[in-house]
C-alpha cells in the first residue's frame, strides 16, 4: 500500500508546488536568467547586442530563448521602422518583477562560491 505524502496534502501546499513547477518550467535552461539579468542592466538591447553581452550563447539559442521569454510575456520585442529593420528587446512589467529574485540568486551564488573556495583552500586535499 502506497503512503500518501504528508506535506503535499493541503490545498495551500499543492498550490505552492504547482506555482514552483510553473516558475521552474518558464525559467528553465542555462540562458534565461542571463538574458533577463542582462536586460535588467541595459533596459533595451538589440539582438546582436544581446548576443555580445550574454557570453557563450549562440545566435540560434538566443533566438529560441527570446521567443520563449516573449511567449511567456517576460520580454517585449519591438520592431523599429528603420532600414535595415531593427529589433529591440526589453523586459515587460512582469519580467521586471524577477529583479529581486535574480538579485537574491546572485547573492546566494556569491556566498556559496566564497564558502566553497574557502573550504577548498583549507582542506587537506587542496594542499
Amino acid at each position: 500500500m502506497k503512503k500518501e505524502a504528508l506535506s503535499s496534502s493541503s490545498t495551500a501546499c499543492k498550490t505552492r508546488i504547482l506555482a514552483i513547477n510553473d516558475s521552474m518550467e518558464i525559467l528553465a535552461g542555462k540562458w534565461k536568467f542571463h538574458i533577463i539579468g542582462t536586460l535588467m542592466l541595459f533596459e533595451k538591447l538589440r539582438f546582436m547586442e544581446l548576443l555580445r553581452e550574454v557570453d557563450g550563447i549562440g545566435a540560434k539559442m538566443l533566438s529560441k530563448e527570446l521567443q520563449d521569454l516573449e511567449m511567456n510575456r517576460l520580454i517585449r520585442r519591438t520592431v523599429l521602422n528603420t532600414k535595415p529593420l531593427t529589433v529591440e528587446y526589453e523586459l515587460t512589467d512582469c519580467g521586471k518583477t524577477l529583479g529581486p529574485i535574480i538579485d537574491e540568486i546572485a547573492k546566494w551564488g556569491i556566498t556559496y562560491r566564497s564558502t566553497l573556495y574557502q573550504k577548498n583552500e583549507t582542506s587537506p586535499a587542496a594542499i
